[in-house]
């Protein structure tokens, strides 16, 4: 091995020509970055949170007045009960739509049991059985808060379907559901791998996170028969037998990375034509992109 050595005249000059890169790249990727994150301007509910066994909720109020109806939010992955007020979130801009037109809006209540779950009756898989619980819950929380004028629904993503889960298996309970970006699809989780590569292909979604949705799935129910029992597009067909059904809001951006446009797109044809009320707003964009305007008209207008 023959060893490189450099000459000691050139030291200085090459350790400063390092330093000045290094400074010009640092100063560079602070001046290329984001300065700061466009906030919405809103005056955040009044918010109290609690803990109903392993159900952790937030109540909020807005301190203008609320107009009897609740909400109930069910959020995406990794987040909490406490990001209603967040003022970077899509919820900070449903306050500031309702507050600039005048309207009294529901009392919200955010539930969640961590930062991931999947609402599933029990069955075989070890997490299982949070379906079975969640209505429990709601009605010790409506002990406390009184029965409501209506009752509501609303998730993104993750929160879309269980959302969807919860509104779809006990329509009787909910008079509307708006599922945000839900992850409905055609194939099942438990469909044969050459079938998911094709609906990977066919939708655009990203294999890393078909692989975290397969994952997901599999800690939550066991086959594809209890993958049936949660499944929007076979809950649609049973809530449509139903005689009290909430009438539904559905939205997916065209390019979501989790390939769910498909599936939320075939839900929304097949709930109208099954006679339920249906808003579908396709939207341009990616995953969770949402035309604020029609959603929060949807969540206070009778």
């Amino acid at each position: 091995m023959i060893a490189f050595k450099l000459p000691r005249r050139l030291l200085v000059p090459v350790a400063t020509l390092l330093a000045l890169t290094v400074a010009i790249w640092w100063a560079w990727q602070k001046f290329s970055r984001p300065w700061g994150d466009q906030a919405v301007n809103f005056a955040p509910a009044r918010q109290q949170c609690h803990q109903e066994g392993p159900l952790r909720y937030c109540v909020y109020r807005a301190s203008g007045g609320v107009n009897g109806d609740v909400l109930y939010h069910l959020h995406g992955r990794n987040l909490e009960a406490e990001i209603w007020n967040d003022p970077l979130y899509f919820t900070a801009m449903i306050q500031a739509h309702w507050q600039r037109a005048g309207l009294l809006p529901p009392t919200v209540v955010s539930l969640s049991y961590g930062p991931v779950w999947l609402l599933a009756p029990k069955g075989q898989a070890e997490l299982s059985g949070l379906l079975d619980s969640i209505w429990p819950h709601i009605t010790a929380i409506e002990a406390l808060l009184g029965k409501p004028r209506r009752r509501l629904l609303m998730g993104e993503s993750m929160g879309g379907l269980n959302s969807l889960v919860l509104g779809l298996s006990q329509p009787q309970h909910f008079d509307k559901v708006a599922a945000l970006c839900p992850n409905v699809y055609q194939d099942s989780p438990f469909a044969p791998l050459g079938q998911i590569q094709a609906a990977m292909t066919r939708t655009g979604a990203e294999p890393p996170i078909i692989f975290g949705v397969w994952q997901l799935a599999r800690r939550y129910v066991s086959d594809d028969q209890e993958w049936q029992r949660i499944s929007p597009l076979a809950l649609i067909e049973k809530a449509a037998l139903q005689t009290a059904r909430p009438s539904l809001y559905l939205s997916a951006g065209l390019y979501d990375r989790y390939g769910l446009y498909e599936g939320a797109e075939q839900l929304a044809q097949r709930s109208a034509q099954l006679g339920l009320t249906t808003e579908w707003h396709p939207v341009y964009g990616g995953h969770c992109a949402i035309d604020i305007a029609s959603l929060s008209a949807f969540l206070v207008v009778r």
